[in-house]
C-alpha cells in the first residue's frame, strides 16, 4: 500500500491513535455508538493539546506518529485533527470518524495520494461523495488492518469538518446520510459499556467475548471470565488517570480475577526489582469489585508519563 495511503488508514489507531459526532462534545457515550458494537476507540486530540497532562501525551503522538505523516505527505493532520472516533459492529468491519478543520491543501493531497492507489474510484451517495481506496499490498510489513480496514477502504471529505472512513460502502453511506452520526444510535444505551469523564483524553472497550483464549494462564483466564472490558484515560487534577473495568460472567469470577491482580501488583510493587516509580504508582493502584464489575485505578504523573514515552 502506498504510505500515504497506509497513513491515511492509520490515523485512526495512533493509540491503539484517534473524533466523535460533534467537535463540541469532549467525550463519546454510549448511546453514540452502534447496539451491536464490538469494540470502539476514542481519542480528544484537542483535549490532550489543552490539558496539562494530556500534552505530554500529544508530545509523544506528534513525534511517533504525525511527524511522520508530515516527512512522507507534507501534510499536518496533527494539528487539525481535534478528535477521532472508531468502532466496529460484529462482521461489518471498521468504521472512523475523524473530526477536524481540515484545509483544501490536506483534502487536496490525500486525493493525490489516494488516486496513486492500484484502485480508485469516486463514487455518490445522493449529492455526497466519496472514494474507493485499494492499495498493492506492496508494504506487507506495514499493513494496518482495524478490523477489516485495511488495504481496502471508502473514504470522505464530505460532510463539513470531518473524515470518515469505512471498510464497506453501506457503512460509508449510512453516515454520509446521517451527518457522520451512528444511524437511530440515540435510540438504544449500548451494548457496549462506555467509561467517561469531565476530561476524557481516550476511551475504549471491547466485547471479549469473541477473542481468542487458547493461551494459557492469566490472560486466558481473563478472557474465559470476562465479558467486556473498557478503558478510559483522563486528565484528573493535572495527572493522568487511568481507569480499567472488566465486566465478569459472574460476581464470583470478578472477586476471583481481583485477587490475581492485586497479586500481581502486590509482587511487583514490594519485590524489590521494579523501578522506584512504578513500585509507587502500583502502590497506589485501586482494585474494587462492585457485583461482576471489576475496577482498577491508577494515578500516573505528568513526569512519570513524559519519562515512559521518552523510553518507549
Amino acid at each position: 500500500m502506498h504510505p500515504s495511503i497506509r497513513h491515511l488508514a492509520a490515523l485512526g489507531i495512533v493509540f491503539v491513535a484517534v473524533s466523535p459526532a460533534s467537535v463540541t462534545r469532549a467525550a463519546v457515550e454510549a448511546s453514540d455508538l452502534p447496539a451491536a458494537a464490538t469494540w470502539y476507540f476514542h481519542a480528544d486530540l484537542d483535549e490532550m493539546r489543552a490539558s496539562p497532562a494530556g500534552a505530554s501525551l500529544y508530545a509523544w503522538l506528534d513525534k511517533e506518529v504525525f511527524s511522520e505523516l508530515r516527512a512522507e505527505s507534507g501534510v499536518d493532520l496533527g494539528k487539525e485533527v481535534d478528535q477521532v472516533t472508531a468502532w466496529s459492529e460484529n462482521g461489518q468491519g471498521a468504521v472512523m470518524v475523524i473530526d477536524g478543520a481540515f484545509s483544501q491543501d490536506t483534502k487536496d493531497k490525500a486525493l493525490v495520494a489516494a488516486a496513486a492507489a492500484e484502485r480508485f474510484e469516486t463514487l455518490k451517495a445522493g449529492r455526497k461523495t466519496y472514494y474507493l481506496v485499494r492499495g498493492d499490498g506492496s508494504h506487507r510489513s506495514d499493513k494496518v488492518d482495524i478490523d477489516g480496514l485495511g488495504d481496502e477502504f471508502y473514504f470522505s471529505f464530505d460532510l463539513p469538518q470531518k473524515l470518515v472512513l469505512a471498510a464497506r460502502p453501506q457503512e460509508m453511506e449510512a453516515m454520509l446520510a446521517n451527518d457522520g452520526k451512528v444511524p437511530g444510535a440515540r435510540s438504544h444505551n449500548g451494548a457496549l459499556f462506555v467509561l467517561t469523564a469531565e476530561q476524557s483524553l481516550i476511551q475504549a472497550g471491547m466485547d471479549t467475548r469473541g477473542m481468542d483464549d487458547e493461551g494459557e494462564g492469566f490472560k486466558s483466564n481473563i478472557l474465559r471470565n470476562t465479558r467486556q472490558v473498557a478503558l478510559m484515560v483522563a486528565d484528573v487534577a493535572d495527572t493522568i488517570a487511568v481507569d480499567l473495568q472488566l465486566v465478569a460472567t459472574e460476581a464470583a469470577a470478578a472477586e476471583s480475577l481481583a485477587s490475581i491482580v492485586r497479586g500481581l501488583i502486590a509482587l511487583q510493587a514490594f519485590s524489590g526489582e521494579a523501578d522506584p516509580r512504578v513500585a509507587q504508582i502500583l502502590q497506589g493502584a485501586r482494585v474494587d469489585v462492585d457485583d461482576a464489575r471489576l475496577k482498577i485505578s491508577l494515578a500516573l504523573s505528568r513526569e512519570f508519563i513524559t519519562a515512559a514515552l521518552d523510553e518507549a
